[in-house]
Formats: structure tokens, C-alpha cells, sequence
């Protein structure tokens, strides 16, 4: 049995083992290529652990504003509809292969609002 998602570690884990997916996928890699090449990889990783660290365990690590960046990134490289439903995609799939409980689900619950919050703000939820 597999167990819940319990500290950052798990959510670092998680998040390291999303990004591999991201990172090797022609329609996703556009999106992190800036972060890449400039070799903030690990750094990313921890932000976006953070990020997660504070919905799951409702900690204060994270200080940035995860809808402008977003806002911001579209300028350069847009979202479109197929990203969101393969960003979910990648993330329950990684999720699943290594956990399971009530912090999974509220994970997954959270993922699945902020996917269409932005997808909302960004003009491409149809």
C-alpha cells in the first residue's frame, strides 16, 4: 500500500519526477527551456515544492504570484488548452505511481482549480 503524501520531501519528489515528464515532452519543454538553460532547474523545483508545501500544509514558504508568472510567460510562449490537459495528465499520473490518501486528493483537487482558474484568466477554457 502506499502511503499519503506526508512532507515536502514527497512533494519535492513529486514535483522532480512531474518535470521529467514535462521536460522531455515536445509541446511543454518551450515553456521551461528559459529555466534550462540558465541551469535554474533545481531552483524551480524547489519553488514550485514550496508552492505546494504551503496548500498541502499550510505553510508560508512561497512569495511569488503563481498567476502573473503565468500571465507574464504567455506573452512569450501561449497557453493553449492541450498544455493544461497534459500538465494534469503528467502530474496525477506521477502522483499516482507513488502515493495515495487525502493529500493526494487535495492535490489533485487544487491542481484541477488552479488548471482552470488560468486557463480562465488566459482566455483558453472552452
Amino acid at each position: 500500500m502506499k502511503s499519503d503524501i506526508s512532507s515536502r520531501e514527497d512533494i519535492k519528489l513529486i514535483i522532480t519526477k512531474f518535470y521529467n515528464k514535462l521536460l522531455v515532452d515536445d509541446k511543454m519543454i518551450p515553456f521551461f527551456e528559459e529555466i534550462v538553460t540558465n541551469n535554474h532547474l533545481e531552483e524551480h523545483l524547489n519553488v514550485i515544492s514550496d508552492f505546494w508545501n504551503d496548500i498541502l500544509f499550510d505553510t508560508n514558504s512561497y512569495t511569488n504570484n503563481v498567476m502573473k508568472i503565468h500571465v507574464d510567460k504567455n506573452t512569450f510562449v501561449s497557453f493553449k488548452k492541450e498544455h493544461f490537459t497534459i500538465w494534469i495528465s503528467y502530474l496525477f499520473e506521477t502522483i499516482d505511481a507513488y502515493f495515495e490518501g487525502v493529500n493526494v486528493q487535495n492535490m489533485k483537487n487544487r491542481a484541477s482549480s488552479i488548471a482552470t482558474i488560468m486557463q480562465l484568466k488566459l482566455g483558453v477554457y472552452h
